[in-house]
């Protein structure tokens, strides 16, 4: 991010924008409120978005400091439970599990995604730089978890079946990435031609063992967090300046249970003028 001002153009908006915020532990949001007229930050969470802005040490960086609290999907979730909520819950859970699950692959695939999402408060071509950090991967998991948790609560039976049904992982994975196309269609449409985009995201999770070694590391196991096809939607939205790949350490392990990780790639891309 600190590349992104020092790379950003002096003609430039001085406005920067940084999607999925929260408490801006790993934005530096005193570095970035510095170096701007103002910042916008947008995500779900108030509370954790008022205490980013609250642990600013003085109160010229706090009011440049503004907060927006919305869906950046544009509410791809409430689209998706109307229409699960209009299913036919009582046959499908009487019929087989193919059946279901044929049907929830159709929900998907007629599930609108808002391309790009339209979110009150957040002006068009109007930001030098925009962020996004760590949201990604949210954006289409939650939605996806949430359709799981319905049939769990309506035709529990069947659930653990989906991971054998080629239509619906079909499904699941084109809805995977209409979102984030739209979402990298959001982050264009936000900043000025010749504007800057930081986006970092999880790729990859992964757990491992204490003491177990492979090639000089801990045995892992891997679970791709986007598909693949998202590096060519990165490539083909964005000229790419600069990709890093790190790997960050959520839980270590213990006897009982193995450690927590995430592979993240970070790119810092310019949006062409057309």
């Amino acid at each position: 991010m600190l590349e992104a001002l020092g790379r950003r153009s002096p003609a430039l908006s001085q406005g920067i924008a940084v999607l999925g915020a929260g408490a801006c532990t790993e934005v530096p949001l005193e570095k970035l409120a510095r170096a701007a007229d103002e910042v916008v930050l947008v995500d779900l969470d108030r509370t954790a978005l008022l205490q980013a802005r609250a642990g600013l040490p003085a109160a010229s960086l706090q009011a440049r400091v503004q907060l927006l609290t919305c869906d950046l999907t544009g509410g791809v979730s409430a689209l998706l439970q109307e229409r699960l909520r209009l299913l036919p819950w009582r046959k499908l859970v009487q019929g087989e599990a193919s059946a279901l699950w044929d049907r929830l692959a159709a929900v998907l695939d007629d599930c609108p995604v808002p391309d790009p999402p339209q979110i009150e408060g957040l002006p068009r071509a109007t930001f030098g730089l925009a962020i996004s950090s760590l949201v990604l991967s949210q954006l289409f998991s939650y939605p996806l978890l949430d359709l799981l948790d319905t049939v769990q609560q309506r035709a529990a039976r069947h659930l653990g079946t989906q991971e054998r049904h080629r239509r619906y992982q079909e499904a699941a994975q084109h809805f995977r990435l209409r979102v984030i196309a739209a979402h990298l269609h959001l982050l264009r449409d936000l900043v000025e031609p010749g504007g800057l985009i930081v986006l970092l995201s999880d790729v990859r999770g992964f757990l491992f063992k204490e003491g177990e070694m492979s090639q000089g590391g801990p045995v892992r196991r891997e679970l791709p967090l986007v598909p693949y096809a998202f590096f060519d939607l990165v490539r083909q939205t964005f000229t790419v300046l600069a990709e890093r790949r790190w790997e960050w350490l959520s839980d270590l392990p213990t006897a009982e249970r193995p450690g927590r990780g995430y592979e993240v790639v970070g790119y810092l891309a310019v949006v062409p003028a057309t």
